[in-house]
């Protein structure tokens, strides 16, 4: 049984990821970003998706500090999938260097890919192009395959 981790202060994002998880996954949410890194020390999930204007910290500055803390040995790894707003904040999604992102608006088929992708180790990277109609599915990091 996987468990997930969802930072927003947006019901209804916690609503979709939901939905879009199998039965048997476990899910904790949380409304503020600057909760997330005591809930991964707490409780380490197998994977945790960030709303990219989470309340009071905001999913890049929160993935950041997730890293940091891994890299530091404080964390374990843990698997970052952010919810983007727009396509323009894809950069910041890279610089944030999480494991998968996707533009809003969500539905259940591309959470349900992300999430999979996340979990077996790979990254997901939501569509590059405005009107690229391909999703990029990464098995490894070091896969350049589209």
């Amino acid at each position: 049984m996987a468990h997930v981790l969802i930072a927003s202060d947006a019901p209804w994002v916690h609503e979709e990821i939901r939905s879009a998880l199998p039965g048997t996954t476990s899910v904790r949410s949380l409304v503020a970003g600057r909760a997330v890194a005591a809930a991964v020390q707490e409780q380490t999930p197998d994977l945790v998706v960030l709303d990219f204007q989470i309340g009071n910290m905001g999913a890049v500055a929160t993935c950041l500090e997730l890293h940091n803390e891994e890299s530091g040995g404080r964390l374990p790894h843990v698997p970052v999938l952010l919810l983007l707003d727009r396509q323009a904040d894809v950069y910041l999604a890279r610089q944030s260097k999480a494991e998968g992102f996707m533009v809003k608006p969500l539905d259940p088929l591309r959470v349900r890919k992300a999430v999979d992708a996340l979990l077996s180790g790979g990254e997901y990277v939501d569509r590059e192009q405005p009107g690229d109609a391909d999703l990029n599915y990464r098995a490894t990091p070091d896969s350049t395959a589209r």
